[in-house]
């Protein structure tokens, strides 16, 4: 059975995959298929650079604005709807064009996932419970106990991570490694990928965009979008939406942790960090992955590079890049 073509879309923050997506999608038949763990959360707009009005009305969009922040969207979560959606793309005689910077998304999309087991919400508040009464450093020291291997590439105050290792460890009786080995068989699920990254040829440019953009965040109203964010939904700063970068460190001035020269300071820290970890994740990719196209964000002709390459697969898969919507 044939299979159906998706284009993969990778970057680093502040890189341009928005711009370049909607670039392609002016001169393709292409649908976005946000792969951005921030973007799938409602009233989040500011701090995620979440596309704006007009740009969300040039082309469709999806998984976008799905989710409110009171809740939690898992990679497998992710990959199932982007599996679904990809099809109804293609139902629709249009191109599924995935883009963002969540690279653990584009993992679980291209690889399977591991056979782990389904969340436990009994077992997930007994062990925020327990932080709530010991700190995660204390959790951090029992999984260490349980499973060393794991509890070795955590921070003792990572929540989130920890939470899930002692989850799963504590249900299935066996270091998260063994559960972690056991992938779901056709890890492809019928589809054809092309993937496209962005990198800088000078990071340096990139640190400076990023800076710029963390203060036209503050300009426009960083600090009253989370403040009505926490009037309006019972959030905490370890959930999950509140753990995205920049939310974190605004979340401590809002509650006198720090200044906001400070708050500035490390939200831009934090964001280069995360630039750094996706930049790694490409480096992994592009070693482990099969016909990976890389390209410099900084191009001038970046975009171009982008539709010349889409189009050549596209040529080469007998697939025509002028098909337009079916009713």
């Amino acid at each position: 059975m044939k299979k159906l073509p998706a284009i993969l879309l990778m970057g680093p923050t502040a890189s341009g995959k928005s711009a370049s997506a909607l670039y392609l999608a002016q001169r393709l038949p292409i649908e976005i298929v946000s792969v951005d763990s921030a973007l799938v959360y409602r009233d989040m707009d500011i701090g995620t650079a979440k596309p704006d009005a007009g740009e969300l009305s040039a082309c469709p969009h999806h998984l976008i604005d799905i989710i409110s922040p009171e809740e939690v969207f898992s990679a497998a979560r992710f990959r199932a709807e982007a599996l679904r959606l990809i099809g109804e793309i293609h139902a629709r005689g249009r191109l599924p064009l995935l883009v963002g910077g969540t690279m653990l998304y584009f993992k679980a999309l291209r690889e399977g996932l591991s056979d782990l087991p389904e969340a436990d919400p009994a077992l997930r508040a007994e062990i925020e419970t327990q932080a709530a009464r010991l700190g995660w450093p204390a959790l951090h020291a029992e999984l260490a106990k349980l499973d060393a291997e794991a509890a070795a590439r955590l921070n003792p105050n990572d929540a989130q991570r920890i939470q899930r290792a002692l989850e799963v460890v504590r249900m299935t009786g066996q270091p998260l490694a063994v559960s972690y080995a056991r992938k779901e068989e056709n890890p492809d699920a019928g589809v054809e990928y092309l993937t496209l990254t962005l990198a800088p040829a000078d990071r340096a440019v990139l640190h400076q965009r990023i800076a710029q953009r963390f203060d036209a965040m503050l300009a426009s109203g960083f600090e009253t979008e989370l403040r009505r964010l926490r009037e309006r939904y019972t959030l905490h700063p370890d959930m999950t939406s509140m753990r995205c970068v920049g939310y974190r460190q605004m979340w401590d001035y809002l509650d006198g942790v720090c200044d906001a020269a400070t708050m500035r300071e490390k939200g831009i820290a934090a964001t280069r960090q995360l630039c750094k970890r996706q930049l790694t994740w490409q480096r992994q990719f592009r070693e482990n992955w099969s016909g990976l196209h890389e390209f410099d964000c900084l191009a001038t002709d970046c975009a171009q590079q982008l539709e010349h390459c889409v189009r050549a697969w596209l040529a080469s898969l007998d697939q025509p890049a002028d098909a337009t919507h079916r009713d």
